[in-house]
């Protein structure tokens, strides 16, 4: 198949989950004989070779802003791709996913991964809800095949919208630490802190997390790697938070160190109650991490397993019980030691890119039947 692929900042990113998920999949599907095009944002690029290990890359231009950049560069995206000839268009993300009516008007094969319900996220207001809204509507129109990464947004589309989809959860490798000694950039050492890895939202919870750190006694560092990509109010009262043991580390594009700040830390700490199974935290599995999670039904999708195998510790949305975790995990710490040691055994089970891109393929045949 040639499959042409919409809606992600570009290959290779590090700005989130869905560029993860596009560098694994596209090159995946190229090793199984596929074409590939992958549309990437000009600007945020230095290098702009033709291909990345067999993915045909297509630089557009777009108005790089925080909230209009995807929509403009997705647009101009579809347009080009009226001019080629593909199998499939898969959009990413319902930012997109607008556009789709485009490419339906001429006939062509498309598939949506909606990426959950955005119109649901704090961060938007009216008119943002109402665009998401409008586009989930579009895409369910449109799509000759819908792809869902978590069973429970998956039941709701079937039970909102009567549409049922193709559940493909996200994937990650598996990461051993190999060069520790750079995480002392940081002023830290193994195990002698938190991380928290994601963006700056307010569904991520990383307020409430912050408070039950600051409530404890523990000698520990917490160390929060990720930015907003726009500042309001509630970001500005993170930044301000007063604790010499709390760090903001910003977005880290290198990979490596991200990688050794993952596999030394004494526990990972994931407060996400937004958008289905979250690659972050997928990955935080393929790092061996103890996982805190916030209980949700899209964390419990990843962290405990058909037959009832808890992999990670679960706390509520009360910044007292997170606060009860922490101080019994340092009380004890061969409690976070067993979880570190079974982390990567749930990856092998349902998380691994090999699934994944096998799960994509077989949706994109679908669409083509």
């Amino acid at each position: 198949m040639k499959i042409a692929m919409v809606g992600f900042r570009g290959i290779p990113h590090t700005y989130g989950g869905g560029e993860d998920l596009v560098r694994y999949l596209a090159t995946g599907l190229v090793s199984r004989g596929h074409d590939v095009i992958v549309y990437c944002r000009y600007n945020l690029f230095k290098n702009h070779d033709k291909y990345y290990k067999g993915v045909r890359r297509i630089f557009l231009p777009t108005i790089e802003h925080k909230f209009i950049g995807q929509l403009f560069h997705a647009f101009f995206s579809i347009i080009d791709l009226l001019f080629r000839k593909v199998d499939i268009i898969y959009i990413h993300t319902l930012p997109s996913g607008v556009y789709s009516i485009i490419p339906w008007i001429f006939n062509k094969r498309i598939v949506v991964n909606p990426n959950g319900f955005d119109w649901k996220r704090g961060k938007w207001g009216f008119i943002g809800k109402l665009y998401f809204r409008l586009s989930a509507r579009i895409c369910l129109f449109t799509a000759k095949e819908f792809i869902t990464d978590s069973k429970t947004i998956r039941k709701y589309y079937l039970d909102t919208f009567n549409r049922d989809s193709t559940f493909v959860a996200y994937g990650t490798e598996i990461q051993k630490s190999e060069n520790k000694e750079i995480i002392n950039k940081y002023d830290v050492v193994g195990r002698d802190y938190y991380l928290i890895a994601c963006r700056l939202v307010p569904e991520n919870n990383i307020d409430l997390i912050i408070k039950a750190f600051s409530q404890t006694n523990s000698k520990k560092k917490l160390l929060v790697a990720g930015d907003a990509n726009f500042k309001n109010s509630w970001v500005h009262n993170l930044y301000s938070i007063n604790d010499p043991r709390i760090k903001f580390l910003g977005h880290i594009s290198d990979q490596n160190m991200l990688k050794e700040l993952h596999c030394n830390c004494f526990a990972y700490l994931h407060g996400h109650s937004m958008g289905g199974i979250n690659p972050s935290l997928v990955k935080a599995l393929g790092h061996e991490n103890c996982v805190l999670a916030l209980n949700t039904p899209y964390n419990s999708e990843v962290l405990i397993s058909n037959n009832g195998v808890q992999y990670g510790i679960f706390f509520e949305k009360d910044y007292r019980d997170l606060k009860k975790i922490i101080e019994k995990l340092e009380a004890d710490p061969s409690i976070a030691d067993s979880y570190r040691q079974k982390a990567t055994k749930r990856i092998y089970e349902a998380f691994t890119y090999g699934h994944i891109v096998s799960g994509y393929e077989k949706a994109f045949i679908k669409a083509l039947k």
